[in-house]
């Protein structure tokens, strides 16, 4: 009987689990910044590993997620677009259509499909100190498992709102009104606006956009704003880009129309920054000539801070005032003081009736696509760290985020992080290191990460990471700083604490070490 009991035993040990998939590279979020990182780790990375993860059903991000009337791009999509990728369609402000067919063929190109898995949602992400490595905690919406993945890196493609649920306010009296009202982030494929009277609450890029794309079809269109947004006029087609490419080919051409842009997007912003009242002067003008004899614009279209104190609004050859022009759109400037059956009575006294009612109120933000961080099981809480060179966070390991500019293209910054990601795990792998995480000074003084005065940022202020007044730690806005902030080497040792692998012990290199290596290095 003694003989029998040890097989007996064995018998009753469980099987071995599946062990966990293991990759050097983990990419959360399969929109414009996921699809450029996943870009920049096949061209520069390519014995790395990677899994580029959606928990949509699509790629494309804003550009799949968004289906309301004309959606379009705010910027021109030779700066918008990939420095990799030449944007070859003749509208440079761009329908999402055109954008997602851009995009889709930048993955195919990259064969980033062969790495992408949908409807893997990501709803927590730790670090362990004893494996150098990030678990992530995934549901696959696709099958209904839960599964983990380990990873050396993470990058954060998943912008900076909440994909969920856009931000609708309280109004009074919501629930009396009989029409529809509809968010455009959830847009409803079959809302029918076809002769009815629509009124749009808001005056930033989604609510200038819906005016003139919903105008030919409604019996009249009112655009209700609290505050006036500055609002300037781009051609949907730039002449000089479309020439350029047809002289230079597309590559060369939409290089030298690129760096125009870029150019351009500058010098306009920091005019704005340095003559506030010359600026305002100007923008009213334009819009003055743009609007009907007679027009209220300074009631209508003159904001009561400067330009770009908050972000300006493009409309493509100006079909935002032809609306306006035609009759068939207006703009009311006033409050909302309790919804009606009909529609909006305003604290003027005035009501606007109202079929369907569009709130376009903005949107909640929330980075690391709502993702839970920890560290070692402690929860990360985000108000406690700084940002290292606008994509990483002090004290957290082996972690980027991607986070563009709220004053130009959001993808001019996305580039210049993925470069720079690539270089610093280059440098890491080269010398051993299997883990790096930026290291602040406590008594540093610091401020909101996104310091703008959207109603959207400030929101949540306190909820965000910080930033500090200097380099690296400030979130700087201007590509040229950064082109040069994000060209430099990566061996920052003052700022960034470099670790080998893990002895049994736990305990990495000395920082001693560290010091003396980026001294002969």
């Amino acid at each position: 009987m003694r003989e029998i009991e040890p097989d007996l035993k064995e018998a009753q040990v469980p099987t071995t689990a599946t062990p966990v998939e293991t990759l050097d590279v983990l990419i959360v979020g399969a929109g414009v910044s996921g699809i450029g990182a996943a870009h920049y780790v096949t061209k520069e990375m390519p014995q790395k590993t990677y899994a580029l993860l959606e928990g949509r059903e699509s790629i494309g991000g804003t550009w799949d997620l968004f289906r309301y009337p004309g959606i379009r791009s705010d910027s021109d999509l030779h700066t918008f677009g990939f420095e990799f990728k030449p944007w070859v369609d003749k509208q440079s402000i761009a329908d999402a259509d055109r954008i997602m067919q851009y995009l889709r063929e930048a993955v195919d190109e990259d064969k980033i499909n062969e790495h992408l898995r949908l409807q893997h949602k990501v709803p927590a992400l730790n670090w362990s100190s004893s494996e150098q490595l990030w678990t992530a905690e995934i549901d696959r919406l696709d099958t209904g498992e839960h599964i983990q993945l380990k990873a050396s890196w993470v990058y954060c493609g998943s912008g900076y709102y909440n994909y969920d649920e856009g931000f609708t306010p309280h109004f009074e009296g919501r629930e009396r009104f009989t029409g529809q009202v509809v968010h455009p982030q959830h847009w409803p494929e079959d809302l029918d606006y076809k002769g009815k009277k629509v009124v749009v609450i808001g005056s930033g890029a989604t609510a200038v956009t819906l005016l003139p794309a919903m105008a030919n079809e409604t019996e009249h269109i009112t655009m209700l704003q609290r505050t006036p947004t500055y609002i300037l006029p781009l051609p949907k087609h730039d002449p000089f880009a479309n020439v350029a490419r047809r002289i230079l080919g597309d590559e060369r051409g939409y290089a030298v129309a690129r760096w125009k842009n870029i150019l351009q997007q500058r010098v306009l912003y920091e005019a704005a920054q340095r003559f506030p009242k010359t600026s305002r002067k100007v923008i009213r003008k334009v819009n003055q000539v743009l609007l009907p004899d007679g027009y209220d614009v300074d009631t209508h279209f003159n904001p009561p801070y400067n330009p770009w104190d908050q972000r300006l609004c493009a409309v493509p050859d100006a079909d935002l005032f032809k609306t306006i022009r035609s009759g068939k759109a207006s703009v009311v400037t006033d409050r909302i003081k309790t919804f009606t059956e009909k529609g909006l009575l305003l604290e003027s006294g005035t009501e606007l009736e109202a079929d369907i009612v569009v709130t376009a109120t903005g949107l909640n933000v929330r980075l690391f696509g709502g993702m839970e961080l920890s560290l070692d099981g402690e929860p990360v809480v985000l108000r406690d760290h700084v940002i290292y060179r606008g994509m990483m966070l002090s004290g957290v390991p082996n972690l980027a985020l991607a986070v563009g500019y709220t004053n130009s293209s959001w993808t001019l910054k996305i580039g210049l992080i993925g470069e720079y990601w690539c270089r610093l795990m280059a440098y890491m792998d080269a010398r051993g290191y299997r883990e790096v995480a930026p290291v602040v000074d406590p008594n540093m003084e610091t401020r909101p990460a996104l310091d703008f005065g959207a109603g959207y940022i400030k929101r949540v202020e306190d909820q965000l990471p910080r930033q500090g007044a200097e380099e690296p730690w400030k979130m700087s806005m201007s590509f040229y700083k950064d082109r040069k902030a994000l060209g430099a080497d990566v061996a920052d040792f003052e700022n960034l604490r470099f670790k080998r692998a893990a002895s049994p012990a736990g305990v990495g290199s000395s920082e001693g070490s560290e010091r003396v290596e980026s001294a002969v290095g």
